[in-house]
């Protein structure tokens, strides 16, 4: 039970507080062991499809491991001292794993800008927590990223990682968190990363396969309690949850446009260039700003029926083990 009373106060730490600035974040790290390890590589390594493969290799599969062990160690060091401090430290990790609030001030930032009638802001504001290029976007534009990035981020940075947390501990979360930032850094399908992020990308569909599809269900419970369209989440979603280069991205997209009733996906530009991506849900209205508000507010739900339910079954099978 100590996994469950500590992350029902990861979350709640979350929720009051986000990530503060001034405290230090594990995926900062990350990404700077990230960027260090790919310059390394890519010296040590051949410039060949082979070599940049088995260099990408090489780095997905050692960061997450030593990302495990580590933050494992300093747990297990820490309660060997007092169990009071490795329960703090898995507690504090696990916090750090979790997204939702700061997700929700980033986008409503977005839609502040855009009610302010400041396009150039609200591009800037978008461009925060989206990996596509934001300068030519339009307002309506603008505002398909935003509702985009909570559909999929309710996923990566909620449920995903209170899934991870309640399975393993913070340090077993951390470990997904490294998975995910790897994708989010060189898990790219362009000239540069082709290769080199193939294995990162890969390991990061096969560690949200079962959170994505998880996370498409708790969105549509959430569309009922937010007021938006159960019917219409479950329909787009049967339809279009494939529609998407990345296995897993369009099952929780897919929900929140036919929960919200708009299209969302389509063309985008990423490091100057034109993807096509195809469309997910129905135009039966044009999108809003307020469609921002209203995708936080599922966001919001999803994320105490995520941890309702993880802490539920991780209690059952407590008891059950008992």
């Amino acid at each position: 039970m100590t996994i469950v009373y500590g992350a029902l106060l990861s979350f709640l730490l979350d929720l009051l507080l986000g990530d503060p600035a001034w405290m230090p974040h594990p995926v900062v790290y990350m990404g700077k062991v990230i960027s260090w390890s790919e310059k390394r590589l890519r010296t040590r390594f051949p410039a060949t499809e082979k070599g940049e493969f088995r260099a990408g290799l090489l780095l997905a599969v050692c960061l997450p491991l030593l990302t495990v062990v580590v933050s494992g160690g300093a747990v297990w060091l820490l309660w060997k001292v007092h169990p009071a401090l490795g329960f703090f430290l898995n507690v504090l990790w696990g916090w750090q794993a979790l997204a939702m609030r700061d997700l929700r001030k980033e986008s409503v930032n977005v839609y502040r800008k855009l009610r302010e009638d400041t396009l150039p802001a609200a591009r800037e504001a978008v461009g925060r927590i989206v990996g596509r290029e934001t300068e030519r976007l339009s307002a309506d534009g603008v505002v398909k990223a935003a509702v985009e990035t909570v559909a999929e981020n309710f996923s990566d940075g909620v449920a995903a990682p209170m899934l991870y947390l309640l399975i393993g501990g913070a340090p077993l979360a951390l470990g997904y968190k490294a998975v995910n930032t790897m994708d989010s850094m060189i898990g790219y399908r362009n000239e540069r990363y082709l290769f080199f992020g193939r294995a990162a990308a890969k390991l990061d569909d096969g560690a949200n396969y079962i959170p994505a599809r998880l996370s498409a269900f708790l969105l549509m419970a959430a569309a009922g309690l937010s007021g938006q369209s159960v019917k219409g989440a479950y329909r787009i979603w049967r339809r279009d949850r494939r529609n998407h280069a990345s296995p897993n991205s369009a099952q929780t997209e897919s929900v929140m446009a036919g929960a919200l009733g708009v299209e969302l996906g389509g063309p985008a530009r990423y490091f100057g260039q034109l993807v096509n991506k195809p469309t997910i849900g129905d135009p039966l209205r044009p999108v809003e700003p307020e469609d921002i508000l209203r995708a936080n507010r599922m966001l919001y739900w999803g994320g105490f029926l995520s941890l309702l339910l993880l802490c539920g079954l991780r209690t059952l099978f407590f008891l059950v083990i008992l």
